[in-house]
């Protein structure tokens, strides 16, 4: 085989090459019809029953992310924003029973598995009522919340859990209009679920509120065939 024949057949394996990595970093796009719809509503109450039915927001995003081959490792790292300013309301303050004064502690994170952010949280929490330890963790590092309180077996009381996104309109199953069955892809938007919760220790005390806010990236695989 001639240098050019080699050159061009090269040439060739690197482009498939390069075509299969964008394949795979960019799953194919659900389907904007009537089944691709159904599916991912599907898909976002069993996440969001899943998130219920567990104390750990961080480890059901773990499983989330391993069983939907999003990441591997299908490992939750926490990426703080750590200018980030937020201060209590006295609603937050009166979920976790601390009075106008007391300092509290503010974390602002982004929840990701490999490339994926999968959910924006605030969280506050009452110092005094970690250990010095997790109080260390938690101001120096990028530790998700849920692993560093983890020796507390904290349970998690759900205040709200609301779907930002409705892949179907309500009513859908009583015969209410569909989103038409277009050829297109589905155009999932950037935040499709929110919980409010507060952790509490075994005892029922409570040390930290936290808001979630799910990504679209949730929905980052592709469709079921």
């Amino acid at each position: 085989m001639t240098r050019t024949a080699l050159q061009g057949l090269a040439t060739a394996l690197i482009l498939l090459v390069t075509t299969a990595i964008a394949s795979a970093a960019e799953p194919a796009p659900w389907p904007n019809s009537f089944v691709g719809r159904l599916e991912a509503l599907a898909l976002l109450e069993t996440l969001n029953a899943d998130l219920l039915a567990h104390d750990s927001a961080t480890l059901t995003l773990e499983r989330w992310c391993a069983d939907h081959h999003l990441s591997d490792p299908a490992l939750i790292v926490a990426e703080r924003a750590r200018d980030a300013v937020m201060a209590p309301s006295a609603e937050v303050r009166a979920a976790l029973d601390v009075k106008p004064d007391e300092p509290l502690g503010y974390r602002r994170v982004r929840l990701k598995c490999g490339d994926h952010v999968l959910s924006e949280a605030d969280n506050w929490y009452v110092p005094a009522r970690l250990t010095p330890e997790m109080n260390h963790v938690l101001e120096t590092t990028d530790t998700p919340f849920g692993k560093a309180v983890a020796a507390l077996h904290f349970r998690r009381h759900t205040l709200s859990a609301d779907l930002l996104w409705r892949p179907l309109p309500k009513g859908w199953e009583t015969g209410a209009p569909a989103a038409s069955d277009d050829k297109g892809a589905l155009a999932i938007p950037s935040h499709v679920l929110e919980h409010r919760a507060v952790l509490s220790t075994p005892s029922g005390e409570p040390f930290s509120e936290v808001v979630e806010t799910y990504t679209g990236e949730v929905l980052a695989f592709p469709p079921p065939k």
